[in-house]
């Protein structure tokens, strides 16, 4: 696939991505502001009904016993009889009503009697109608008159009397749960009465809750107790729901399973380009690995066919000199084409999840040694030295040869590609507790801080600086971190730029093995 296509589905999903996003985050913003509003305007329209409630309350139960104060009055000075009052839908009697010099009342009076004949009296049907008319209009103007005093008596006392006197708080909690459940609030609260100065005068805790962390939620609602009252001292009602933030979740639950599902889009889109991206790079280094070891294999196999063609020229002289150099070049090309077949090696154990290691028991120190022994002479021509302290007194162990050896051999060739004075190389060895610790240290460019996090990464290459004659595929390390992780060891590194670098590997030892 070609990059610009690459680029080019990248940008469409970016884009269809983004786009369900948002239109996502708008739809759930929109979602919780409708239940939002929702939730005010029923909290509200129960609040303004409970105090409209209370007030019509207090307003009847004032009413009603200042008409039984008067039905009393005027039955004790004998104006009307017991036992023939009715009620009406408001609870107060009804039936007639009585006047002592205009304060006391009674709707108890008899009607008068209607004859129908004139053999009984001069009374008509026309006369008994304009009487019942006359009547009923002076009961009205009288009634009308005694209810309005009373309300403007209970407007001008009700000012004067203390909150406690005006609501019953218990009343008042049963009416709010009622109304807060026909208008579909169902969570549980808690109410209080404040004064205008915003003083508690009375608390009612349905649920326990810190008041302070209510205050900071913002989710309490606050209604003016008897609204069209015109008064010096409002009481104020209010209610917080201190669940409210789970209620809204609780109505939005519908939503959960599409922002699972955007966020599961996204996390595979991420994903989907990381691997597109790795891919990408994956095949482009190969082609390069193929091309460059197609390269690196041609050169030394050219030179050992020549050097295998002057040994059987009949016409050359086989001197010992020229025989000595003739095994030096086919011996240098060899090991150089055993480094390339290495390389294709570690490429290779890439490709698997797991490198098949054939593990036996080993003594490290022998094939640290033997290591070293095959080493020494590029490092001597180079001017160096290599220091072994090989001290661990347990090194048996199960590892595989072939890995391992090329791990250790790694190492220390990184060691002498990345030195730009003669190198010094410390490789020591030492037992803590069941394991065996090996260090390689040499005193080449060293790491830089930033560097030293990827290293071990696959197809990352740490900058050579003024060294331009290294290759490599970034593989190295990469593998030796890979094989040391199989073997259930560990590796880590320290570095200082132009002081040098210390790998430090641990592994695990067979026990009850002798010293």
């Amino acid at each position: 696939m070609k990059k610009r296509t690459i680029w080019i589905l990248i940008i469409l999903m970016v884009v269809t991505i983004v786009g369900l996003v948002l239109v996502q985050i708008r739809y759930v913003r929109i979602n919780a502001e409708m239940i939002e509003n929702q939730f005010k305007e029923n909290v509200q329209r129960s609040l303004f009904q409970a105090v409209r409630l209370v007030e019509e309350n207090e307003a009847l139960q004032y009413l009603s016993e200042t008409l039984e104060d008067v039905d009393y009055s005027a039955k004790s000075k004998g104006l009307i009889k017991s036992g023939n009052a009715q009620k009406d839908v408001l609870g107060m009697t009804t039936d007639s009503m009585a006047m002592d010099s205009g304060k006391d009342f009674t709707l108890n009076q008899k009607l008068p009697s209607i004859q129908l004949s004139t053999k009984h009296g001069k009374a008509t049907i026309e006369e008994t109608s304009r009487y019942l008319q006359k009547k009923f209009q002076q009961d009205f103007s009288r009634s009308k008159t005694i209810l309005d005093q009373a309300v403007f008596r209970w407007l001008r006392e009700s000012d004067q009397k203390e909150i406690s006197q005006r609501v019953n708080f218990d009343e008042l909690n049963d009416i709010l749960q009622t109304l807060l459940e026909n208008n579909g609030v169902t969570l549980p609260f808690n109410y209080s009465v404040v004064d205008k100065q915003g003083r508690l005068v009375y608390k009612h805790t349905n649920i326990s809750v810190d008041e302070q962390k209510i205050s900071q939620t913002g989710n309490v609602f606050t209604q003016k107790l008897f609204p069209f009252e015109e008064t010096n001292q409002p009481y104020y009602l209010q209610v917080d729901f201190p669940t409210r933030q789970n209620y809204i979740l609780n109505s939005m639950n519908l939503l959960l399973p599409s922002v699972v599902l955007v966020i599961l889009i996204l996390t595979i889109f991420i994903i989907a380009i990381i691997i597109i991206f790795r891919q990408k790079q994956l095949n482009n280094i190969k082609n390069d690995f193929v091309n460059n070891m197609t390269h690196e294999l041609k050169t030394p196999i050219a030179t050992i066919s020549l050097a295998s063609q002057m040994l059987q020229d009949p016409n050359i002289g086989k001197t010992p000199e020229m025989l000595q150099h003739v095994s030096k070049v086919i011996h240098d090309e060899t090991q150089r084409l055993s480094f390339q077949v290495e390389k294709v090696l570690q490429m290779a154990i890439f490709e698997k999840e797991k490198s098949p290691l054939n593990l036996t028991e080993i003594h490290i120190n022998s094939l640290i040694q033997d290591v070293i022994h095959s080493f020494s002479l590029r490092v001597t021509n180079s001017g160096g030295k290599i220091i072994p302290s090989l001290k661990a007194e347990k090194d048996l162990a199960l590892i595989d040869e072939v890995h391992f050896t090329n791990v250790i051999f790694n190492l220390m060739d990184n060691a002498l590609k990345y030195s730009n004075k003669p190198l010094l190389l410390n490789i020591e060895t030492w037992n803590e507790k069941d394991r065996i610790f090996i260090s390689i240290e040499d005193n080449g460019i060293g790491i830089r801080k930033e560097d030293l996090k990827r290293i071990f990464e696959k197809f990352y290459r740490v900058s050579t600086g003024n060294l331009h004659n290294v290759k490599g595929f970034g593989l190295g390390l990469a593998y030796v971190k890979k094989i040391i992780t199989d073997h259930k060891g560990t590796i880590k590194v320290e570095s200082e730029p132009n002081i040098g670098t210390k790998f430090t590997i641990s592994l695990p030892i067979l026990k009850n093995q002798e010293k």
